[in-house]
């Protein structure tokens, strides 16, 4: 299995991206996947050498990177792999190919209560952040994954409009478009028609008045381009989407949580990584990465094209994490 090492080297930075053949060949030194285990009661381990997963995607290659950097700072020799499917590296996380990884809880949550429960299971994510991480540690625990504290940075579905139209109609949340009585065309993936949390939810929540879903994809370019042409009224993406001033459009505030509680938490494989030593570590951006900040984050790789690494690595040296 090919690595990208780190700690012992340092300067090197980059993720390996693995197809599944690879990640799951029987060559890779680890242990077999939980499924066919009995409940993992063994106590908390504390590995030196440690692998860091990431899903591919920007905002989980930073937030992988800044891991990897704050677990250097406390002595340990880190690497990353970089495996872009959930079915994929949350195995590997439970048999120890993967140690640590960025998730989000209220969505990693319902993801494996349908895993254990099936996929019509009752979602167990909420918007209440006690009540998610409570479910969800429940859920991790006898798979081997102990879940450490949220941050401050959220990742959640989020509704955007124009700053014009925002200007026009005096909007600043959702129930104010609520009361507002406009009539709203809404971009958005063509699952928004079922969603709870999407069309539904903005009627029986907030009272607004949908007239119909474009289905132009969930914070897409094209489902921007539509909302800042006027085709669209309000178009549906995340809390960290890094692009939006670039389309003219401002975020209207969830005042009433309609949206699950995805803060980003630590997960890791308890026997090779749930030491306090760990915890310690990673604790240390939990009171300084906002949801703010990890937009920023994200457009400085996305629109100004830096490399991960560089920015995460920028970010934590201005807060003096390194």
């Amino acid at each position: 299995m090919t690595r990208t090492a780190r700690g012992a080297n340092r300067g090197t930075r980059r993720g390996v991206l693995l197809a599944a053949a690879v990640l799951l060949a029987s060559g890779c030194d680890s242990g077999p996947s939980l499924e066919t285990q009995d409940k993992v009661t063994a106590p908390p381990g504390d590995s030196k050498h440690l692998v860091v997963g990431s899903a591919g995607f920007t905002e989980s290659d930073l937030l992988a990177q800044m891991y990897a950097l704050l677990l250097d700072k406390a002595g340990y020799d880190t690497e990353i792999l970089s495996v872009a499917n959930r079915e994929l590296y949350e195995p590997a996380l439970e048999s120890g190919q993967i140690d640590v990884v960025p998730e989000y809880a209220a969505t990693f949550a319902d993801w494996l209560n349908a895993k254990v429960n099936g996929a019509d299971a009752k979602p167990v994510g909420s918007p209440d952040l006690d009540a998610t991480m409570k479910a969800l540690r429940k859920l991790a625990a006898p798979r081997g994954l102990t879940v450490l504290d949220p941050g401050r940075a959220v990742d959640q579905n989020a509704f955007a409009v124009t700053a014009a139209y925002a200007r026009k109609h005096h909007l600043k949340s959702l129930t104010d478009l609520g009361k507002s009585g406009l009539k709203v065309r809404l971009a958005a993936g063509d699952e928004c028609v079922q969603r709870p949390y999407c069309e539904p939810g903005l009627k029986k929540v907030y009272g607004i008045d949908i007239t119909g879903v474009d289905p132009k994809g969930v914070g897409t370019t094209q489902a921007k381009k539509a909302v800042q042409s006027g085709q669209d009224q309000m178009v549906l993406t995340t809390t960290t989407d890094a692009t939006l001033d670039e389309f003219g459009l401002v975020l209207l505030t969830d005042d009433k949580n309609l949206q699950n509680a995805d803060y980003i938490v630590p997960v890791v494989n308890r026997s090779r990584a749930g030491s306090k030593g760990v915890s310690r570590a990673l604790a240390r951006l939990n009171t300084v990465l906002t949801t703010k900040d990890l937009a920023d984050l994200n457009r400085q790789v996305d629109s100004w094209r830096r490399l991960p690494e560089d920015v995460a690595k920028k970010y934590l040296e201005t807060k003096n994490l390194l």
